[in-house]
């Protein structure tokens, strides 16, 4: 059975295909099935955004998809960025430009209220009209600077709960065995295997 990671975006793919390991699916990329299409994040939540990117992919490649959404969200900012914390400082923002732009409004922000957490919402897209969701939070709070060169997005400032160092400082193993994408990953993995291969 092949599983399509309905991403482009190659550290979420490896992180992915890291979480739910080989089993008796095949997870495939877009690039391996020759799908160019980029599907606009426009939903108000995170629920929304991964149910867009799984069941427009399932339509194109008519074969079972699976996509995530994720957001930061600061207690300190309200909630900020949010749903949008991919396109926090503009439309075609990086990674450090999002950065950037989270520090500079958190400038003011003593250590003690810099909490946060991530949020992942996964659809599993099984066919037409037929998905479900998962869904993995990890607690923590934002440094006062980047730290780290692993990862990606935010992971050079997130601190998880009961840690002293970022995501970006952490190797990957670690890191997936804690996160929000790893746990909301982890049980859409047991579900596959269990729905189809027990």
């Amino acid at each position: 059975m092949k599983i399509l990671i309905a991403t482009n975006n190659k550290h979420k793919v490896n992180e992915i295909r890291e979480i739910l390991g080989s089993g008796r699916f095949e997870l495939v990329t877009l690039s391996d099935l020759n799908i160019s299409e980029e599907v606009e994040e426009d939903k108000d939540t995170l629920e929304g955004n991964a149910l867009k990117k799984a069941e427009e992919m399932y339509r194109i490649a008519k074969v079972p998809a699976i996509a995530d959404d994720t957001g930061l969200f600061v207690d300190a900012l309200d909630g900020e960025p949010g749903v949008y914390s991919s396109r926090y400082a503009g439309e075609n923002a990086t990674y450090d430009d999002n950065c950037v732009k989270l520090l500079n409004s958190m400038k003011d922000i003593p250590e003690e209220k810099r909490t946060a957490y991530f949020k992942t919402v996964v659809c599993f897209y099984e066919s037409e009209g037929r998905y479900k969701f998962f869904e993995g939070i990890c607690t923590g709070r934002i440094d006062i600077k980047k730290r780290g060169e692993k990862g990606f997005g935010y992971d050079p400032l997130f601190i998880p709960d009961g840690f002293n160092k970022t995501y970006a400082e952490m190797s990957e193993e670690e890191k997936n065995s804690t996160s929000h994408r790893g746990k909301a990953f982890k049980k859409s993995g047991e579900f596959i295997r269990k729905k189809f291969f027990d």
